[in-house]
């Protein structure tokens, strides 16, 4: 096989059949050099296009805590009371510094995710919203039709 730069989803899905067909060669042959050439250009290109973001803080400890059976009253010592591991898994209330500290030694969880973002929760509109937002829906369509 000819390596060149990875371009497209077509050379990438070429390159990833051939690394399957390498996968096992010998370090310094010809097919172990290609082998390791293919997988850094695969890598990059996947680094490039196929960016995977970092979970949100919640969905991390969420997960972590599915992974050890954990239950929210097990969080109590890492947060605080039950309802402040409730506010903090709902998304009402940030992680503090000394709440990341203690979640990160004991749940194994990077400080970079859990300083990040909560994911907001949309709250629902109120009847009243809709009816506004409505409105001014109208009043932007009338204007338009009028100009």
């Amino acid at each position: 096989m000819q390596i060149h730069p990875i371009r497209t989803e077509a050379d990438h899905d070429l390159a990833v059949t051939r690394i399957a067909e390498l996968i096992g060669a010998e370090p310094n042959t010809a097919e172990g050099e290609e082998l390791d050439i293919l997988a850094t250009l695969v890598d990059a290109y996947e680094a490039k296009h196929h960016a995977i973001d970092a979970p949100d803080p919640i969905s991390a400890i969420q997960f972590r805590m599915e992974q050890q059976g954990l239950t929210r009253k097990d969080l109590e010592p890492l947060i605080g009371s039950r309802a402040r591991v409730s506010e903090v898994m709902t998304g009402r209330r940030s992680l503090t510094l000394a709440m990341i500290h203690r979640v990160r030694n004991k749940l194994g969880i990077s400080a970079d995710v859990l300083i990040g973002h909560p994911q907001k929760k949309q709250r629902k509109r109120r009847h009243s919203e809709i009816a506004s937002a409505n409105a001014n829906k109208r009043n932007v369509a009338h204007s338009i039709a009028e100009f």
